[in-house]
């Protein structure tokens, strides 16, 4: 490579932490794609169509669950194997994970590696890195091997597996279920086991865990340090905001499903009352962009379906294994619009004020994603003859990277699968490198234009 050609790769691909972060995902992707196409990936021994490929792989790696084929019949062990990498990678963040190996291998980072690392874990300083690395991957390795093995036993002795395929079955979904992947290994999803509490419920768990982001899991860690020093609580506003947010919007999902949903014999009307509520809980924590489903989505009213696309739209919590707009940029929102209802010339959640910038990446965030999702829509609806409830549904479970389908996936045609492709990638990165252009272009203004105010309304 010449000089010139360095200086501009420099300076496209490596001068932005983010768009390393954006490039590093492209390139698992690439070598996911490579993989999955090699004759070994496919049960049948025959190289897999480079579009199908492409697709798993972006699913994968944006932790999505999408997918155009049936996971558990299509791919052979080493397919699946590298799906299940891919989702852990991709999950845990390619320079997170680059920066660990890096770390464990010598010791030290280099600031480039540690600034990467920062934008894709949202550290609060350099000197935070080496910590939050550590913590991400004790985090993440103590609750896969937690649900993994509990889900391990529950379909050894619950179900009659072997050894192998119990703890085979069981840590698979461990994994997709804590990187919010949604990947299974049953065509029906987890519907087989919608009555089973001890199936549906840990998978759930580890959801919400990998949906609240590695930020608010590291500081709930912290706590009783923390209680120590101070003899009170001391959680930052993000991790108070995540928390009521989740949980207001989990109570919500859960009982708008069951409420829409509890006389349709196709989805709960079936169920006792117990079932029902379980089944009800289990969907909205699903909605948090982890795709797995234990009953018909397709067979869901179109009230459930609008429903779960707000659900969906939001996702889950910065800085971790959720998509869509997160649930921090939604509360800030919702801040706004109740601080402009009362008069108030300031935001004020839990007690602090939030300041201006913050509310207007909030607000760019959430439009662009309408913009992506609305933009898709309509590209969709020109290639895709289903009906325009499930054109949207599919578009916003791609962008907010939940893997929620009623059903049409696999009848998209390869123009619609691009489609697919590219608002899976925009959904899992865009709002970082989004967040993180416009905190770098921030600057301050030595005058003051003349103001005035247009007709609102």
């Amino acid at each position: 490579m010449t000089g010139r050609a360095a200086r501009l790769w420099q300076s496209l691909f490596m001068a932005h932490p983010a768009r390393t972060v954006v490039m590093a995902f492209a390139a698992a992707i690439l070598l996911g794609t490579v993989l999955l196409a090699l004759p070994a990936a496919a049960q049948e021994g025959t190289g897999t169509g480079l579009v199908t490929a492409l697709f798993t792989a972006t699913s994968a790696v944006c932790v999505t669950g999408l997918a155009v084929v049936d996971t558990g019949t299509y791919w052979s062990g080493f397919g699946e194997g590298t799906i299940l990498a891919l989702i852990q990678v991709g999950g845990f963040g390619i320079m997170t994970t680059a920066s660990l190996l890096a770390l464990l291998v010598s010791g030290k980072l280099r600031l480039r590696m540690q600034l990467t690392a920062q934008a894709e874990t949202k550290s609060l300083g350099i000197g935070d890195v080496r910590r939050v690395l550590l913590g991400v991957a004790g985090s993440t390795l103590a609750v896969e091997l937690a649900v993994g093995a509990f889900l391990a036993l529950r379909f050894r002795f619950g179900y009659g597996r072997s050894v192998g395929d119990a703890t085979y079955l069981g840590f698979f979904h461990a994994v997709s279920a804590f990187n919010n992947a949604g990947f299974g290994l049953h065509a029906d999803s987890l519907t087989r086991y919608a009555q089973d509490p001890w199936v549906t419920l840990p998978i759930a768990v580890a959801v919400i865990l990998g949906g609240l982001g590695f930020p608010v899991l590291l500081e709930l860690l912290r706590h009783r340090e923390r209680r120590r020093g101070t003899g009170r609580r001391n959680w930052s506003l993000h991790t108070r905001l995540t928390l009521v947010t989740t949980a207001v919007l989990l109570l919500v999902g859960t009982v708008l499903t069951c409420l829409l949903e509890w006389t349709n014999e196709e989805t709960l009307g079936h169920f006792d009352w117990p079932a029902k509520l379980l089944n009800g809980f289990f969907h909205s924590a699903m909605t948090r962009t982890a795709g797995f489903n234990a009953v018909d989505v397709g067979a869901m009213t179109d009230a459930t379906l609008l429903m779960t696309c707000m659900l969906m739209f939001v996702g889950g919590g910065s800085a971790g294994t959720a998509g869509g707009i997160k649930v921090t940029t939604f509360s800030l929102l919702a801040a706004a619009m109740l601080a402009e209802v009362r008069g108030e010339p300031q935001s004020v959640v839990m007690g602090r004020r939030i300041a201006p910038h913050a509310l207007r990446q909030a607000l760019t965030v959430a439009l662009a994603g309408i913009g992506f999702v609305m933009t898709a829509t309509l590209a969709l609806l020109t290639v895709v003859d289903k009906p325009f409830e499930s054109v949207l549904f599919e578009a916003v479970s791609a962008f907010g990277t939940v893997g929620l389908s009623t059903g049409i996936t696999a009848d998209v045609p390869a123009v619609g699968q691009l489609i697919l492709i590219l608002l899976m990638f925009v959904g899992r990165l865009g709002p970082i490198t989004l967040v993180s252009a416009l905190a770098l272009r921030e600057r301050t203004r030595r005058y003051q234009l003349p103001e005035e105010r247009p007709v609102i309304g």
